[in-house]
């Protein structure tokens, strides 16, 4: 039977409603598994065990395969059951059989251990069997069995040779071999005392040699001679040392497999092992326990179950009973096992306490040794503390506090975000919206422009070019109209007012009927100014926004049609006020937007961008650029990396031939200095021997002097061939200089290229997704967003430019404030305190600047490169510091260029004022080189 997770499968049983219905509705429909002949009442119980069936969870029982489903399972344990049964000796299955036939053991082990001893040296008829003869194997098959008791009775043996003998024959066959040997309730040692197998006698019938199944080339192999001709055929008297089994019909894991594929056991204490009824029913095994078996069976299992009882009740305590009174010598042995156990008791007790106290001691070891153990770093941040060694070297132990009021339309929640958003996605897509690149601060003192005239050019672009895009993608016709009409009928219903500013939604709509209706065929010229683009707004604000998409539609389209009775006075410098317009208590006058839209606080003009923003997003020229951008940081990461390996080869070049040139400069050093030796040594030597003059007619003072005469002349020789090899290599010298030099520009250029293209890659990935720079260790998010998407870090000649000129912080999402919290044992709290400082820590949500350079020395100083997000952080603050402080001081220049007496400009109230011109305002010089005229 297959298992499955080591139990076995129990087939599902009918219910009772199916066993009832065989009688009362015969011809009732149920669903047949025909593999296992399971019945089910449902196609859903049906379904249910098929797909159980079909998991591959199930194992074969015989051969131990796993991974299979139910029925290949099935299937191989058939197979291996046939393989099996065709292998072992049919002769010797009844006698095994009836030998485990009501044994009781505990592991099938056992019980194959001890059937193999019992059957391995006792033969049945029929058996086909191996004799070894004088070294050689024959196979035989046992003709008969002769009993210990012919062992000493040759005669009567022989007798028996002839099978035609009725009287002898019949007699030998009443008697059954192995009777007590076979039965396992024999002890191993009576069995064969009563029924020795070695006294067995077997006439055997030859019937061929053995084959050789030897593989080995230098073993001769076995041939077949004339006296094996002779004993094939023949019958001869053999005992079991001459015999034997093949293993491939008898071993012990043949026999183990035969063994759990016929017997079956019941999960209670001590049960028997029983044969299966159908097989022992073919071989004439009894099914019925025998009574003297039954009362052993019984026996057995209340010895073992008295065992277990006895065990438990030492573990846990005899039940109290009323003693009998014992006799002086029980007393005094009871007194001595007592004080025996109690020894015993007190032994195991002390070893216990030892173990207790050599474990704490070891646990106290291995945590002095954690202590000790130093910290490998980077670590977690909030595991980095700062030592007092740290603080008398003058770390910084608490961070400079970023300025919350200096960010822009930051006293309304969210309103910030927002409107940094709205700029960065302008900005990032400048190139598939046609809209040129600008300033954080132009657009700031753009949406606090509130003059009619001269109107923002800005303003007009951003629109328009917003309202371009957003006639590309998918609207509903007044679906404005309809979701205020919806608000209308929830605030009836409620019993709510339904007015905002005093203007009804029944009056709203009725204003939004002849405003913008043909938004989407509204030519925007840029050479008109973009005329029109108000109206426009409120047509595309009327198809696309919805009260759910863009919660405070009714307040803004209410200000943008209709106007307070007095017309609210415009504050004459828009760029530098940063009061917000009033809100009028009441609406009273129909109004067009062209006139109302620069009336509205920015906090309206930043929502509008901001659903118009999300709005075009998903806009086909947004897709396209975007899936253009993947393709261009695709192939720069490619340039990047054959950049990296060219500039790799270029420095390996150069560091051979600095190598090679410090050779031949020392090797041309040394050759001068030992022409110098030689030459001082040979003018010292002709000196020494001119000082001597030769003796006229001396015959061989004239061969001396000639024999130096041409020793001179070669020394000349060589002098001048060394001095040509030293200008050689000083000429080698110099082009390995020049050439060295050579690839040290061409590296220069490459790490120009690699700059390239790491400003390349921040404006292609900021188009994609924008990241922040990093987290500090109190997770705390730092945004840089100069150098993205349209925008560009170095502009023409390299000079810097900026776009926000600053540095943001955020403060830690809502996930990492639970984290923070988490920490309770190490009170991040108060630690956030001496490390921010109070009016520096920062809520989920909250946004916070730093716009000066000391104060982000301040903040680089004060990181620590211990921990993991800090290290990060500062690593990527390093490597954009250039650009960073670059941008920072051209705001900081442009500033102070355009701050010219601010407390002047703030007091003048109209735009005619004394001394002030709007139009020579920055963001009203800004111009939009990329825009493109549609008719």
């Amino acid at each position: 039977m297959p298992t499955c997770r080591r139990k076995r499968v129990v087939l599902t049983e009918p219910s009772d409603a199916l066993l009832q219905a065989v009688t009362s509705d015969p011809t009732r429909e149920v669903y047949y598994l025909e593999q296992t002949g399971e019945i089910f009442e449902t196609y859903e119980a049906y379904a249910a065990r098929m797909s159980f069936y079909r998991l591959r969870q199930f194992q074969c029982e015989v051969t131990g395969k796993s991974g299979l489903d139910y029925f290949q399972a099935i299937d191989s344990e058939r197979q291996e059951a046939r393989t099996m049964h065709s292998r072992f000796s049919e002769p010797l299955k009844p006698a095994v059989l009836k030998a485990v036939q009501w044994q009781v053991m505990g592991r099938l082990d056992h019980l194959v251990e001890a059937v193999y001893d019992r059957f391995k040296d006792r033969y049945f008829k029929d058996e086909r069997v191996l004799v070894d003869l004088s070294g050689t194997k024959y196979y035989a098959r046992v003709e008969k069995v002769y009993p210990p008791k012919y062992s000493s009775d040759a005669r009567a043996r022989d007798a028996h040779k002839d099978s035609a003998s009725s009287s002898t024959s019949s007699s030998l066959e009443d008697d059954a071999p192995h009777i007590i040997g076979g039965d396992l309730k024999v002890p191993t040692k009576d069995a064969n005392v009563q029924d020795n197998p070695t006294l067995y006698f077997y006439w055997v019938h030859i019937l061929e040699l053995e084959k050789d199944k030897s593989h080995d080339k230098n073993k001769n192999a076995t041939r077949t001679t004339e006296k094996d001709g002779k004993m094939v055929g023949s019958l001869m008297e053999v005992q079991c040392g001459m015999m034997s089994r093949d293993r491939l019909s008898f071993s012990k894991s043949i026999l183990r497999r035969f063994i759990r594929d016929c017997v079956d056991r019941e999960a209670a204490v001590a049960s028997p092992w029983t044969v299966k009824p159908s097989i022992a029913k073919r071989y004439g095994v009894d099914s019925v326990m025998p009574e003297e078996t039954r009362k052993g069976v019984e026996t057995i299992k209340k010895g073992e179950i008295d065992k277990r009882k006895k065990v438990w009740e030492e573990k846990e305590g005899p039940p109290t009973k009323k003693q009998k009174k014992m006799t002086a010598a029980q007393e005094e042995r009871v007194k001595v096992l007592a004080a025996a156990a109690e020894k015993r008791e007190r032994e195991a007790q002390e070893k216990a306490e030892k173990q207790k106290l050599a474990k704490e001691e070891a646990e106290r070891l291995a945590a002095e040794k954690k202590k000790k153990k130093p910290i490998r770093y980077p670590t977690e941040d909030l595991d980095v503390r700062i030592a007092d060694k740290d603080k008398k070297a003058g770390m910084k132990v608490k961070r400079p506090v970023p300025s919350r009021t200096s960010l822009p339309f930051n006293v309304t929640p969210g309103t910030f975000e927002s409107f940094l958003m709205g700029w960065n996605f302008l900005v990032v897509y400048g190139q598939p919206l046609h809209l040129s690149t600008f300033t954080l601060d132009e657009f700031e003192h753009a949406l606090r422009h509130t003059h009619p005239e001269p109107s923002c050019a800005l303003l007009s672009e951003i629109h328009s070019t917003l309202i371009y895009n957003l006639r590309t993608v998918a609207f509903q016709r007044h679906s404005a109209l309809v979701s205020l009409l919806r608000l209308k009928d929830e605030a009836d219903q409620a019993g709510r007012k339904d007015a905002k500013f005093g203007v009804s939604i029944e009056e709203l709509t009725a204003a939004m009927a002849d405003v913008g209706n043909n938004w989407e065929r509204v030519p925007l010229r840029h050479t008109e100014g973009r005329e029109g683009w108000e109206d426009a707004l409120m047509g595309c604000l009327k198809d696309h926004a919805t009260i759910t998409n863009f919660p405070r539609l009714q307040e803004i389209l209410t200000r943008l049609l209709f106007a307070p009775e007095v017309p609210l006075e415009p504050s004459s410098s828009s760029s530098s006020s940063r009061v917000c317009t009033p809100s009028p208590a009441s609406l009273t006058h129909r109004s067009t937007p062209g006139e109302q839209y620069y009336t509205l606080p920015p906090e309206d003009k930043i929502a509008i961008l901001s659903f118009m923003c999300n709005m075009a997003i998903s806009s086909k020229a947004i897709h396209g650029h975007m899936e253009s951008c993947e393709e261009q940081l695709t192939s720069l990461r490619k340039e990047k990396i054959e950049v990296n390996r060219l500039k790799k080869q270029y420095l390996e070049e150069m560091n051979t031939r600095l190598g090679e040139t410090k050779d031949e400069t020392s090797s041309a050093m040394n050759g001068v200095d030992q022409d110098v030796i030689m030459q001082d040594s040979s003018e010292l030597s002709d000196a020494s021997e001119s000082g001597h003059e030769p003796h006229p007619g001396n015959t061989t003072k004239k061969n001396s002097i000639r024999q130096k005469e041409l020793r001179l002349k070669a020394q000349t020789t060589a002098h001048a061939k060394q001095r040509e090899a030293a200008r050689a290599k000083q000429a080698s010298i110099k082009q390995a200089l020049s050439e060295h030099r050579r690839l040290d520009e061409e590296v220069n250029k490459l790490e120009r290229r690699l700059e390239g293209i790491e400003r390349e890659f921040r404006k292609l990935l900021g188009a994609v997704r924008v990241k922040a720079l990093g987290k500090d260790r109190f997770y705390n998010r730092i945004w840089w967003f100069d150098g993205m998407g349209s925008a560009s870090l170095v502009g023409s000649g390299g000079v810097a430019q900026y776009g926000t000129g600053r540095l943001f912080i955020q403060g830690p999402s809502e996930f990492d404030l639970d984290f923070l919290e988490q920490r309770k044992d190490e009170n991040v709290e108060e630690r956030r305190r001496e490390e921010e400082g109070e009016e520096g820590m920062l809520g989920s949500g909250d946004w916070a600047v730093y716009s000066d350079l000391e104060e982000l020395d301040e903040f680089v100083a004060w990181l620590n490169p211990k921990g993991h997000r800090e290290v990060a952080l500062k690593t990527a603050l390093t490597k954009w510091w250039v650009h960073i402080t670059a941008g920072i001081r051209k705001r900081t220049a442009d500033i102070n260029v355009s701050a010219k007496l601010p407390e002047a400009r703030r007091s003048a109230r109209t735009k005619n004022g004394a001394g002030y011109d709007v139009t020579r305002e920055p963001y009203m010089l800004w111009t939009n080189r990329r825009a493109v005229n549609s008719s």
